[in-house]
């Protein structure tokens, strides 16, 4: 037996800044061995200074999702976790001036081209469909483990300059369904759906709109992932959970 095979193992995607590498910390700080991906190499150096795997790749390439999983297999001996956490695609984060309804706000979701949705919809649904695919049955044969997917609030409360976050919607609903059918077996999927960050360029009045009246720190984001990565979590599948400071105004 491997000398890892007793510990518990995480793959964590885009994980070479913001959330995906808080994310990789908060996990190998809990006791995880981390097997890292991002389309930088800055992900490679994180999983050195965590003595864990890191390589190239996107998760829209299936190919790199094989190379991901078999790795993480042929070295550690078996996936407890995955965090499938996902870039944005074509979709660049306009400076925020308010979070609520903007009746001078004048882009139109119907502006993005085909080419957008589509690349979203695989950026956002179907990457996570594709690493489920790899990584479900040796879960299911261990009967145990946990998927943890970074969404967005917006799929609850859409906003207008961020159209695509509608297909996140999706993954909710996928999600859902994938919880339903391997609860039995003990594998998990969850939503996390973290507010805006540090690194979001807040002007105007979008403060006033988080009731916490500031970003999320990273660190706050990826200590809910280990919630949802973990046994803390155990009875917890197929939900969505909210972390945002209070910025959603729909009650649900």
């Amino acid at each position: 037996m491997s000398e890892y095979q007793q510990q518990r193992v995480a793959i964590i995607t885009a994980s070479g800044s913001g959330i995906g590498a808080a994310c990789a910390k908060a996990l190998a700080a809990e006791g995880f061995r981390v097997s890292l991906m991002s389309p930088s190499d800055s992900n490679i150096r994180l999983a050195n200074e965590l003595d864990g795997i890191g390589r190239l790749g996107s998760v829209l390439d299936n190919r790199d999702l094989d190379a991901l999983v078999d790795t993480t297999v042929k070295t550690y001996g078996r996936i407890d976790a995955v965090v499938n956490n996902m870039g944005h695609g074509s979709t660049a984060f306009p400076p925020m001036e308010t979070l609520g309804y903007d009746p001078n706000f004048e882009a139109s979701p119907l502006d993005p081209l085909d080419s957008v949705w589509r690349e979203s919809f695989d950026m956002y649904l179907l990457s996570v469909i594709n690493m489920a695919r790899r990584v479900t049955p040796m879960m299911v044969a261990q009967r145990s483990g946990a998927i943890v997917n970074i969404s967005s609030p917006n799929a609850l409360e859409p906003r207008q300059p961020y159209p695509m976050s509608v297909l996140r919607s999706a993954l909710h609903g996928f999600t859902k369904l994938y919880a339903d059918r391997y609860a039995r077996d003990n594998v998990r999927m969850n939503n996390l759906l973290p507010g805006f960050c540090e690194n979001v360029n807040f002007t105007g009045r979008s403060l006033q709109d988080i009731p916490m009246a500031r970003p999320a720190r990273f660190e706050e984001i990826a200590s809910a992932c280990v919630f949802l990565a973990t046994d803390a979590s155990s009875y917890m599948t197929g939900q969505n959970l909210l972390v945002d400071g209070g910025a959603n105004r729909a009650v649900r």
